[in-house]
């Protein structure tokens, strides 16, 4: 795992809440490697030896969320008969197993969620949850304006139907697209539909959480402050400058 912070650490591992982690921690009652931390920001790597009371930390059940910018030619999968390069192969080594929170096709980049975390997974998983989903399309040739408006007000193909959030025209040939049920593949089979294709299809946002400046392939833990967004049902964002993106 990469760094993080201790009384987070220590709440993953189900010892008690960040808050509460931090008077324990202030009270002298944890060692890494050895030293006592009264310091609440100290930061911690997966082999660190993490005492409470002078009693290792039993960190088998530790939850962990991380996003990751998935590159196009990657499966989210956790395996793949075809022998398909997986997105967990990506992720820092660690002991527990983690399970993407929805999907990302096999074409198609951007953020995604892995976690350990079943319910924090099903909840964001479910459309009942009303989670938006934005990604930035860029097509091979012009989208008409039709295409823009069937997003918007909706579109039934092969007796499913379609609608996004929003949709608005970036450009001639791309589009900014805010899904929150998002069915399989929906975005290609409404831009099929119109004879479209998507050269670059890539999520920039789930909720609150913002792909930013992530290198491809790159993955980080969510901060306290985008779980706490994301497990208090914040589903959005209210605004942001995605046009530095690309």
């Amino acid at each position: 795992m990469n760094s993080i912070r201790l009384q987070v650490y220590l709440s993953h591992a189900g010892v008690a809440s960040r808050r509460a982690a931090e008077e324990i921690i202030a009270h002298g009652r944890v060692s890494v490697n050895g030293i006592t931390i009264t310091t609440a920001g100290y930061k911690v790597e997966e082999n660190d030896a993490v005492l409470l009371d002078g009693e290792p930390v039993q960190t088998e059940n530790r939850l962990l969320y991380l996003a990751l910018n998935k590159p196009e030619g990657y499966i989210c999968s956790s395996s793949d008969p075809q022998g398909r390069p997986l997105a967990l192969s990506l992720l820092p080594k660690t002991t527990e197993r983690l399970y993407n929170v929805g999907r990302l096709d096999f074409l198609s980049c951007g953020l995604i969620f892995f976690t350990n975390d079943g319910k924090f997974a099903s909840r964001l998983g479910h459309p009942s949850c009303g989670l938006e989903k934005e990604y930035l399309v860029e097509a091979a040739g012009p989208i008409p304006d039709i295409a823009v408006e069937a997003f918007n007000k909706g579109i039934t193909i092969e007796d499913i139907h379609y609608r996004a959030k929003s949709a608005e025209r970036t450009g001639r040939k791309s589009i900014r697209i805010v899904l929150i049920e998002g069915k399989n593949r929906e975005i290609r089979r409404v831009f099929s539909h119109f004879h479209l294709h998507a050269v670059k299809l890539c999520r920039v946002r789930i909720g609150p959480v913002i792909l930013g400046d992530m290198a491809q392939g790159a993955s980080r833990h969510l901060t306290d402050r985008e779980l706490d967004s994301l497990k208090n049902g914040e589903t959005g964002m209210r605004t942001w400058n995605w046009r530095n993106l690309w």
